[in-house]
């Protein structure tokens, strides 16, 4: 099914059922460095990374706290945002740990901090899916959209995941994301990554509030107008290297945080007055009266049926078929 002919609504909407207890994904905003001058890239849009200065990665006993929390209901730890989560000095460490409590992990990297050892150690501990943002089919392309990066380096990586899981017969999804933008030819990219991947997931084009529209296809996937709930309330939760909570992964500044992980649980966060109520807002149409979400450029490009949870099952056949 090609990303034209899904349906991105559905007939009613709710907390989705896997969610009802807890968060189907915690999204953590795992590291405030990178490596990567990428142009697209929210954070080097901002002055956000100074901000965390004194919280430039994440400490180990609050993402053993959360991985405690997460391991019992099996949901997924997801390390976004803020910059690239293998410049972690325990990265390895610390996702190894998520992963014997139960959680599940998926990680998003641009590829360029592995070694064959921490490779082996990730898909030894079983780390569900390793996203490797691509973003460009070509040496030339990719030059322009992730400087500070290697295509070689890239590519053997991503060779070199697939090789390891295969050999250790893991269950590991190896997934390539591709932003469509101008200036990439996403067909190509697709064609490219598909060879070596289960699944290339084609993304659109978001401005966090922060970068330009440089969208190659702005088409939205929800009418504006309609202002149908967005579905990130209702299955996933955001939390900064700080523990602070905010109720959209859109507030990458974290400026419209309510709760802290260190202070309440997550299932309290989760089932708490605040989240409720912002939900509450979304079902009866009148989301855009949150401050946050009524200057939200990207609501318009969320969807209930092309998502993670899509990408990981075609992945998943993929790999049977």
């Amino acid at each position: 099914m090609s990303e034209t002919t899904i349906v991105h609504t559905q007939e009613r909407y709710a907390v989705r059922d896997a969610a009802k207890e807890f968060p189907m994904m915690v999204v953590l905003s795992f590291v405030y460095v990178c490596n990567a001058q990428c142009p697209n890239c929210p954070y080097n849009n901002s002055d956000i990374r100074s901000q965390y200065r004194d919280a430039l990665v994440m400490p180990e006993h609050m993402f053993k706290r959360i991985a405690d929390e997460c391991g019992p209901f099996g949901a997924y730890i997801r390390l976004s945002g803020g910059g690239e989560p293998m410049l972690h000095p325990q990265a390895v460490e610390l996702m190894v740990y998520a992963k014997r409590k139960g959680a599940k992990i998926g990680l998003i990297t641009n590829g360029s901090r592995f070694a064959e050892g921490s490779l082996t150690a990730l898909i030894e501990a079983g780390v569900d899916v390793i996203e490797f943002s691509v973003d460009a089919p070509d040496e030339a392309t990719y030059t322009l959209v992730r400087p500070g990066l290697y295509w070689a380096l890239l590519n053997h990586n991503v060779d070199c995941a697939v090789a390891i899981r295969e050999r250790l017969k893991g269950k590991t999804k190896i997934i390539a994301s591709i932003i469509n933008q101008k200036g990439v030819d996403v067909a190509a990219a697709e064609q490219y990554w598909s060879k070596r991947v289960d699944k290339v997931q084609v993304r659109k084009y978001l401005t966090w509030g922060y970068t330009e529209h440089k969208s190659a296809d702005p088409t939205p996937y929800l009418p504006v107008e309609e202002r149908i709930p967005c579905p990130w309330l209702f299955e996933r939760l955001n939390i900064d290297s700080r523990g602070d909570v905010t109720l959209c992964g859109e507030d990458i500044a974290f400026s419209e945080k309510f709760a802290n992980v260190m202070e309440k649980t997550i299932k309290e966060i989760w089932h708490g007055p605040e989240f409720n109520h912002f939900r509450e807002k979304h079902l009866s149409g009148h989301g855009d009266e949150i401050s946050i979400c009524s200057t939200c450029p990207d609501w318009q490009y969320r969807s209930w049926q092309y998502n993670y949870w899509k990408v990981i099952r075609d992945a998943e056949q993929r790999r049977k078929a």
